[in-house]
């Protein structure tokens, strides 16, 4: 060991009450470097800082370097030997080996054994931690320090806490006795996790604790004899908070204690088993599988005696479950692979008990697995495909095809002047097709190809691609009744479609923009016959909207091809903001005109006789950053009346604590919504949340969530109701509670529901506590 003494200047004054670790490195808010004072939510004081030289430079878990060989610096006022062995410092005492670091008034050091003696007030530094106390030892030969009467501060975690004894058996581990922790600012001590025994490791990112309680404003509120969380953002193994909530439906109040299995670094799993007021226990699973290709998810859920679902459906097996499996994967070289699959063993499983499983309410639920490849010219798909209904409201002849399989293929090519374009689709089509008639009984095969020569023509200023196509479609069909179930169907189709490109370059409220104006045409004709012998396996109306403008073909799907003779007269204007290249506001209008009558039918509609369409527009409009505007219609110039409509505005603040969203859909005779949700913050630390829908038809509420937010700098809690139509269209209401410590996670499951309702609310809540180095 190298000893190198200096002796320092006059002493300083110190104070009659030393400052603990947290109260050394606090900094209120106008205190810290602008950086760090921006990314602090409104609802923070201040935030710990610490000088240069000691900033955690490494990332998570990595191992902090061994001071034992560094030579040890030693400095006070004064210095004396004794026996040429023991050194004595008193006086402004500063100790440092490597990046081990102490101050004190006095200290002894034994150079037989290499153990240090210090008396304080002494601060001790090291990267990412600060401790405090009375007096301490430590060993030069191993790098262990031993502190009474301690604080300490760990920065990365912003943890702070004090301990009747606290050792550094090494650097990266902390051992507090008879202590506390927690992330409140110094002198707020809204709770604490108190114990006679706490380990924290940074470099497994892991603190563990002994006969522990939770403490909040000092009043004792759970015990447990033992405790493991992280003190990072690395997963670990261990209990996660439990959640709970209530409704006025048959599920009725739930409680649930998850438990979260890290079993190695590219698998985990999640076991959620929960008690549910009058169905009993029910649970659920969630595994996740990461490999070099991709990644796997399955969950699962099970209940083996629901009560009230047998209550309900007298003779039913009250054993009911749910599976939900997802994959994705890279091959490489532009190959990719995919798979879902859904499944649940009665029609009122997702309403009744889902919780956890990604399966939206919905009327069917997709099983789908295949492979794609993409390149800059081409693309490829296969994929089986199958779907199992879970509404008894669709009649068996509405429910979809399986494809079995479907493939899909496209190739594009340039030849000098000439453009190339194929596609082409297999498919077969299976459906359980008992006791259903006619053309619902037929299932069977469809190959269609669609040849495309095009000559396109581009220009700064403009352009035009006129082509011709070939709709050709092979039927092999299985239990077709209306003839042989072998035949073609090919419809030639013409297309062109054109455009030119104005700009002019001006001021408004002082912002230079580019404003552009863009005229387009789109010009189509098929020559297609009636297709009423052609069973549906996958075709539907399409639907109309400004894009529909430019499409040729009225049907989605291969089993109608729409005859027609109709011109797009179309124009978009544009507002760019010349300083950030932003687009600030999109307008957008046209119209379809026909030339001959509609006649080709899809279960009877699909014919028409007017010469024009409905008026379709849309607007866009973004004057700042954080509003957006969209609005979209159709007007109808023989009633003038509204046809279909839709807009929405969305703002938020640029920190998001302000969230707010306003839209209103309609369709004339069938339904009109109405929907306003908001996030608005009362004080710095309360916030009121909402959401309305109501619907306009059947006057009523079809949806509706309020809430209550408090959040500080180390803790928040939500209070939230929320009512939301079921199947059979009952208003089901739940009340939903979450509280959330800093540092040690959250309790409950609202904001789940909030960000499902409000747009931005999760970009919010991952601001939270602000965005830390």
């Amino acid at each position: 060991m190298v000893l190198a003494v200096v002796l320092a200047g006059p002493v300083k004054a110190v104070a009659d009450q030393p400052l603990t670790a947290a109260e050394t490195d606090w900094r209120a808010r106008a205190e810290l470097p602008e950086a760090q004072r921006n990314a602090l939510p409104e609802f923070c004081a201040g935030g710990y800082l610490q000088p240069e030289g000691y900033r955690q430079e490494a990332g998570m878990g990595a191992v902090p370097p061994d001071n034992s060989g560094e030579p040890l610096r030693a400095s006070g006022l004064s210095a004396r030997y004794e026996i040429d062995q023991t050194l004595w410092l008193q006086g402004d005492v500063r100790l440092r080996q490597g990046q081990f670091d102490v101050t004190g008034s006095e200290a002894r050091y034994n150079q037989t054994d290499g153990r240090l003696s210090l008396t304080g007030p002494l601060v001790s530094r090291g990267q990412g931690v600060l401790l405090t106390g009375e007096k301490a030892g430590y060993d030069t030969g191993t790098g262990r320090l031993d502190i009474d009467s301690a604080t300490f501060l760990l920065h990365a975690a912003e943890m702070r806490g004090s301990a009747l004894s606290l050792s550094q058996p090494q650097s990266g581990q902390v051992v507090i006795r008879q202590g506390n922790l927690t992330t409140c600012a110094p002198g707020q001590n809204d709770w604490a996790l108190v114990a006679s025994e706490i380990e924290l490791d940074q470099i497994e990112g892991v603190g563990e604790a002994r006969h522990v309680r939770l403490e909040i404003k000092d009043v004792p509120v759970f015990y447990l004899p033992y405790a493991s969380f992280p003190i990072d953002d690395r997963r670990k193994s261990g209990f996660l908070y439990p959640a709970f909530g209530t409704s006025n439906t048959g599920s009725g109040g739930f409680f649930s204690v998850p438990y979260y299995l890290n079993l190695a670094p590219h698998y985990d799993a999640t076991l959620t088993p929960q008690y549910i007021h009058g169905r009993g226990l029910f649970s659920e699973a969630e595994g996740r599988y990461l490999s070099p290709l991709g990644e796997s998810v399955l969950q699962l859920g099970y209940i083996a005696n629901d009560g009230a679902y047998e209550d309900e459906e007298p003779g039913a097996d009250g054993e009911r479950w749910g599976l939900d499996f997802s994959t994705r994967a890279s091959f490489g070289s532009g190959w990719s692979g995919y798979g879902d699959y859904s499944v649940v063993s009665d029609n009122d499983y997702l309403s009744d008990l889902n919780r956890g499983l990604e399966i939206s309410q919905a009327t069917h639920l997709v099983r789908r697995g295949g492979v794609r490849y993409t390149d800059r010219q081409q693309f490829f798909e296969l994929y089986l495909n199958g779907y199992q209904t879970i509404t008894d409201r669709i009649a068996d002849q509405n429910k979809p095809y399986d494809q079995l399989p479907e493939a899909l293929y496209g190739v594009e090519r340039d030849w000098g002047f000439f453009e190339t374009v194929f596609e082409g689709q297999y498919t077969w089509f299976d459906r359980d097709n008992a006791g259903l008639t006619g053309l619902d009984r037929a299932t069977g095969q469809r190959l269609r190809v669609l040849p495309e020569l095009a000559l396109p023509m581009r220009a700064l200023w403009g352009y035009a691609r006129p082509s011709v196509t070939l709709d050709h479609t092979v039927y092999e069909l299985e239990d077709y009744t209306a003839g042989d179930g072998s035949f073609v169907r090919t419809v030639p189709v013409f297309e062109w479609d054109s455009g030119l490109y104005f700009d002019r370059q001006s001021t408004l409220f002082d912002i230079p923009y580019n404003q552009t104006l863009e005229p387009r045409l789109y010009y189509a004709w098929a020559d297609a016959d009636d297709q009423s012998f052609i069973p549906d396996f996958d075709s539907a109306i399409q639907g109309f909207r400004f894009d529909d403008l430019f499409s040729r073909n009225r049907f989605t799907g291969g089993d109608r091809v729409g005859d027609t003779n109709q011109l797009a007269t179309a124009v978009t204007t544009r507002f760019n903001d010349l300083n950030t290249g932003a687009e600030r506001a999109r307008l957008s209008l046209g119209q379809l005109y026909y030339y001959d009558d509609r006649e080709v039918t899809l279960n009877g509609q699909g014919a028409d006789d007017r010469s024009g369409s409905a008026l379709a527009g849309e607007a866009v409009l973004r004057p700042i950053d954080t509003l957006d505007i969209r609005t979209s219609g159709l007007w109808d110039p023989r009633t003038h009346q509204t046809v279909e409509g839709r807009s929405q505005l969305v703002f938020h603040s640029e920190n998001y604590r302000y969230l707010a969203t306003l839209g209103h859909t309609y369709r004339r005779g069938e339904f009109e919504q109405s929907d306003i949700g908001a996030v608005f913050p009362v004080t710095d630390n309360v916030s009121l949340i909402g959401r309305w829908v109501y619907d306009s038809q059947t006057d009523r509420t079809a949806g509706s969530l309020a809430g209550i937010e408090y959040n500080n700098c180390c803790w928040s809690v939500q209070l939230v109701s929320q009512n939301y139509l079921t199947d059979d269209q009952t208003l089901e209401n739940r009340i939903l509670f979450q509280v959330q410590l800093k540092g040690l996670g959250g309790s409950g499951g609202s904001s789940g529901r909030v960000s499902e309702a409000i747009y931005g609310f999760e970009e919010r809540e991952r601001r939270r506590f602000g965005l830390r180095d």
